[in-house]
Protein backbone atom coordinates (compact mmCIF):
# COMPACT_ATOMS: atom_id res chain seq x y z
CA UNK A 1 0.00 0.00 0.00
CA UNK A 2 2.46 2.60 0.78
CA UNK A 3 3.94 1.86 -2.94
CA UNK A 4 1.32 2.48 -4.46
CA UNK A 5 0.92 5.84 -1.92
CA UNK A 6 3.97 6.98 -2.89
CA UNK A 7 3.41 6.36 -6.86
CA UNK A 8 0.29 8.35 -6.30
CA UNK A 9 2.30 11.34 -5.01
CA UNK A 10 5.16 10.82 -7.77
CA UNK A 11 1.97 10.81 -10.68
CA UNK A 12 0.56 13.85 -9.25
CA UNK A 13 3.73 15.62 -9.57
CA UNK A 14 4.94 14.91 -12.85
CA UNK A 15 0.82 15.59 -14.11
CA UNK A 16 1.63 18.93 -12.66
CA UNK A 17 4.70 19.43 -14.47
CA UNK A 18 3.53 18.72 -17.65
CA UNK A 19 0.20 20.81 -17.15
CA UNK A 20 2.92 23.63 -16.42
CA UNK A 21 4.52 23.27 -19.32
CA UNK A 22 1.60 23.47 -21.73
CA UNK A 23 0.94 26.94 -20.89
CA UNK A 24 -0.10 29.53 -23.02
CA UNK A 25 1.90 31.74 -25.02
CA UNK A 26 2.74 34.85 -22.86
CA UNK A 27 3.71 32.52 -19.82
CA UNK A 28 7.00 30.96 -20.79
CA UNK A 29 9.13 33.33 -19.40
CA UNK A 30 8.90 34.37 -15.62
CA UNK A 31 8.24 37.58 -16.62
CA UNK A 32 5.50 36.70 -18.87
CA UNK A 33 7.09 38.38 -21.79
CA UNK A 34 8.58 36.26 -24.77
CA UNK A 35 11.00 37.84 -27.26
CA UNK A 36 11.45 37.31 -30.68
CA UNK A 37 15.25 36.94 -31.77
CA UNK A 38 15.06 39.00 -35.02
CA UNK A 39 18.57 39.08 -36.35
CA UNK A 40 22.26 38.84 -36.13
CA UNK A 41 24.30 41.28 -38.20
CA UNK A 42 28.09 41.34 -38.67
CA UNK A 43 28.84 37.75 -38.27
CA UNK A 44 29.36 35.28 -40.87
CA UNK A 45 26.55 32.44 -40.84
CA UNK A 46 28.26 29.73 -38.78
CA UNK A 47 29.03 32.39 -36.04
CA UNK A 48 25.71 33.97 -36.44
CA UNK A 49 24.43 30.20 -35.73
CA UNK A 50 26.67 29.23 -33.10
CA UNK A 51 25.83 32.00 -31.49
CA UNK A 52 21.86 31.28 -31.48
CA UNK A 53 22.22 28.12 -30.02
CA UNK A 54 24.34 29.57 -26.98
CA UNK A 55 21.50 32.42 -26.92
CA UNK A 56 18.97 29.57 -26.90
CA UNK A 57 20.95 28.01 -23.72
CA UNK A 58 21.71 31.07 -22.18
CA UNK A 59 18.07 32.08 -22.22
CA UNK A 60 16.60 28.46 -20.83
CA UNK A 61 18.82 28.94 -18.05
CA UNK A 62 17.71 32.45 -16.98
CA UNK A 63 13.94 30.93 -18.17
CA UNK A 64 13.39 33.85 -20.55
CA UNK A 65 11.01 32.54 -23.48
CA UNK A 66 13.34 33.51 -26.39
CA UNK A 67 11.21 32.41 -29.67
CA UNK A 68 12.13 32.79 -33.58
CA UNK A 69 11.70 36.14 -35.62
CA UNK A 70 8.02 34.71 -37.05
CA UNK A 71 6.89 34.18 -33.46
CA UNK A 72 4.11 36.69 -31.63
CA UNK A 73 6.34 38.18 -28.68
CA UNK A 74 6.36 41.32 -26.72
CA UNK A 75 9.78 42.39 -27.69
CA UNK A 76 12.16 41.40 -30.70
CA UNK A 77 15.69 41.85 -30.53
CA UNK A 78 18.22 42.40 -33.11
CA UNK A 79 21.80 42.06 -32.95
CA UNK A 80 24.92 43.34 -33.92
CA UNK A 81 28.15 42.17 -34.04
CA UNK A 82 31.92 43.37 -34.56
CA UNK A 83 35.68 43.01 -33.62
CA UNK A 84 38.31 45.55 -33.36
CA UNK A 85 41.99 45.32 -32.78
CA UNK A 86 44.31 48.20 -30.76
CA UNK A 87 47.38 46.99 -29.31
CA UNK A 88 46.98 44.29 -30.29
CA UNK A 89 44.35 42.92 -28.17
CA UNK A 90 41.12 42.10 -30.10
CA UNK A 91 37.50 43.08 -28.64
CA UNK A 92 34.05 41.50 -29.92
CA UNK A 93 31.68 44.34 -29.45
CA UNK A 94 27.73 43.89 -29.45
CA UNK A 95 24.57 46.23 -29.42
CA UNK A 96 21.29 44.65 -28.87
CA UNK A 97 18.55 46.66 -29.40
CA UNK A 98 15.12 45.62 -27.86
CA UNK A 99 11.86 47.00 -29.29
CA UNK A 100 8.76 46.47 -28.08
CA UNK A 101 5.55 45.41 -29.75
CA UNK A 102 5.10 48.94 -31.57
CA UNK A 103 8.52 48.48 -33.47
CA UNK A 104 9.65 51.45 -30.72
CA UNK A 105 13.38 50.79 -29.43
CA UNK A 106 12.42 49.87 -25.52
CA UNK A 107 16.52 49.62 -24.87
CA UNK A 108 19.88 49.09 -26.40
CA UNK A 109 22.12 47.08 -24.19
CA UNK A 110 26.09 47.22 -25.53
CA UNK A 111 29.42 46.10 -24.47
CA UNK A 112 32.83 44.60 -25.78
CA UNK A 113 35.27 42.50 -24.04
CA UNK A 114 38.63 41.30 -25.36
CA UNK A 115 38.16 37.94 -27.42
CA UNK A 116 41.34 35.18 -28.26
CA UNK A 117 40.67 35.80 -31.72
CA UNK A 118 41.92 38.27 -34.56
CA UNK A 119 38.48 38.51 -36.29
CA UNK A 120 34.69 37.45 -36.19
CA UNK A 121 35.25 34.25 -37.86
CA UNK A 122 37.57 33.17 -35.43
CA UNK A 123 35.19 33.24 -32.18
CA UNK A 124 35.11 29.97 -30.31
CA UNK A 125 32.49 28.38 -28.67
CA UNK A 126 33.53 29.61 -25.40
CA UNK A 127 34.00 33.15 -26.62
CA UNK A 128 30.21 32.81 -27.85
CA UNK A 129 28.94 31.20 -24.69
CA UNK A 130 30.76 33.75 -22.89
CA UNK A 131 28.98 36.61 -24.92
CA UNK A 132 25.58 35.11 -25.00
CA UNK A 133 25.62 34.72 -21.46
CA UNK A 134 26.45 38.44 -20.35
CA UNK A 135 23.43 39.11 -22.88
CA UNK A 136 21.17 37.32 -21.70
CA UNK A 137 21.77 38.62 -18.45
CA UNK A 138 21.61 41.86 -19.30
CA UNK A 139 18.12 41.18 -21.47
CA UNK A 140 16.51 39.30 -18.53
CA UNK A 141 17.29 41.99 -16.31
CA UNK A 142 15.41 44.31 -18.64
CA UNK A 143 12.27 42.15 -18.97
CA UNK A 144 12.18 42.00 -15.21
CA UNK A 145 12.49 46.02 -15.20
CA UNK A 146 9.76 46.33 -17.96
CA UNK A 147 7.72 43.90 -16.36
CA UNK A 148 7.66 45.52 -12.84
CA UNK A 149 7.07 48.82 -14.54
CA UNK A 150 4.41 47.36 -16.36
CA UNK A 151 2.30 46.28 -13.16
CA UNK A 152 3.23 48.27 -10.89
CA UNK A 153 -0.54 50.43 -10.64
CA UNK A 154 0.52 53.86 -9.30
CA UNK A 155 -1.76 55.02 -6.74
CA UNK A 156 -5.01 57.67 -8.11
CA UNK A 157 -4.71 60.93 -6.01
CA UNK A 158 -7.68 61.13 -3.41
CA UNK A 159 -10.54 63.34 -5.01
CA UNK A 160 -11.85 65.88 -3.33
CA UNK A 161 -14.89 68.82 -3.96
CA UNK A 162 -14.01 72.20 -4.03
CA UNK A 163 -16.54 74.42 -2.79
CA UNK A 164 -17.06 77.58 -4.47
CA UNK A 165 -19.55 80.19 -3.61
CA UNK A 166 -21.70 80.14 -6.94
CA UNK A 167 -23.50 77.19 -6.29
CA UNK A 168 -26.65 77.18 -4.84
CA UNK A 169 -27.44 75.14 -1.41
CA UNK A 170 -28.85 71.94 -0.80
CA UNK A 171 -32.29 71.74 0.16
CA UNK A 172 -33.11 69.78 3.03
CA UNK A 173 -36.93 67.84 2.49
Amino acid sequence: MAGMKHAGRFAALVLTAALGACQGSFSGSPEGVPVALESIDGAPTPIRTALVDELTSAATDRKVDLVGASAEARYRVRGYLSTSTEDGETKVAYVWDVFDSQKRRAKRLAGSSPVPATSISDLDKATLAKLAQASMDEIAEFLTASKSETTATPEEPIQTAEISGEEPPVAMQ
